[in-house]
């Protein structure tokens, strides 16, 4: 019996030394990057390669006398809180409507828009979409760069959160709609606070998405001092097209920081478990 059990033990140390090797080396091939990241601003001469720094602050003292930096990262942050303010208000009120109202033919049109929305992507959509910013003086303007990218982001906001709202229990809103409240005291003061989560969930996900973005603010936005950091990072690199590692990897420091410190505070307010509603 001894020598079937020692195998089995042997069996299962060596599945778990395998496991333990598969994360570590899964772990260290995601690591390395941000260990990069994190290093190579406060080195000396970058490269490539992961190694000990020669410490210095030059890049960051180079970066506060770029005049375009620091004020990126402000347009940064105005361009992406206005399209999350604008998602997360257009998309509740259109899901609660499409929740409640049994309206035939809605699901398909949710749908089909998600669809689209999925299928003609930003670069094939962005011929039309300058020349409507044209006629409606929306070029070099935040507001355009905000308005274009709610809009491609509103429908799969609206299939997201429709969710929500299906999983929420309609006895509240027949409660207070009893008592005289209207549709928006409704909609402010009993669903919006049971759905939390959901627009928490949105506006994560809104703000990452637009944090990223390149390509629209870089054809509506003709004055730099109205880029985002996505924009100026371009600009950091030789006139022979040759990146500044010291410059960039910086700058993606700082870029980067406002996007953890989110996540931070959303993981710490949800622990990341975005489900909302009340049980039936």
């Amino acid at each position: 019996m001894r020598g079937p059990e020692a195998a089995a033990r042997a069996r299962h140390a060596a599945a778990a030394i395998g496991r333990a090797t598969f994360l570590a080396v899964v772990s260290g091939f995601f690591a390395l990057p941000m260990l990069w990241l994190a290093t190579a601003p406060f080195d000396a001469h970058p490269t490539i390669t992961v190694s000990v720094p020669e410490f210095t602050l030059a890049g960051f003292r180079e970066l506060l006398d770029n005049p375009y930096a620091l004020r990126s990262l402000g347009n940064s942050v105005l361009q992406a809180a206005g399209s999350a303010v604008l998602v997360v208000v257009l998309a509740a009120m259109a899901a609660y409507a499409l929740s409640r109202v049994r309206v035939p033919g809605w699901d398909v049109l949710l749908y089909l828009l998600l669809l689209l929305s999925s299928v003609v992507t930003g670069t094939a959509a962005m011929v039309p979409v300058f020349e409507l910013a044209t006629r409606l003086n929306l070029v070099d303007t935040h507001l355009g760069v905000v308005l274009t990218l709610s809009g491609g982001l509103l429908p799969a906001a609206i299939f997201i959160l429709k969710d929500f709202m299906d999983g929420t229990p309609t006895s509240y809103e027949e409660s207070a709609r009893v008592f005289g409240a209207s549709p928006s005291q409704i909609l402010r003061h009993i669903v919006v606070p049971v759905i939390r989560p959901g627009l928490a969930t949105i506006a994560v996900w809104t703000v990452a998405s637009v944090w990223g973005s390149f390509l629209t603010p870089f054809i509506l936005l003709r004055d730099p001092d109205k880029a985002p950091g996505a924009v100026i990072l371009y600009t950091l690199y030789t006139e022979g097209g040759s990146p500044r590692l010291e410059l960039i990897s910086t700058f993606s420091l700082l870029y980067s920081l406002p996007v953890v410190l989110m996540y931070v505070f959303v993981s710490r307010r949800y622990g990341f478990r975005f489900h909302g509603g009340i049980k039936r």
